[in-house]
């Protein structure tokens, strides 16, 4: 349980030794991208989705 506890963190510490800072962040903000794209995407299936259901 406690090697559970640490995993993110040392996986944190990993990608800090073996990135550079530019590249974190630069992973980090294609995640975020990708992810708020996709998000807006199902989002908006979802809406037209129901409004083709109600009428």
């Amino acid at each position: 349980m406690m090697i559970r506890k640490y995993y993110p963190l040392a996986i944190l510490g990993l990608l800090s030794t073996t990135l550079t800072s530019c590249e974190l962040v630069e992973g980090i903000f294609k995640a975020g991208v990708w992810t708020g794209v996709i998000v807006v995407v199902l989002v908006l299936a979802l809406i037209i989705w129901l409004i083709r259901k109600v009428f």
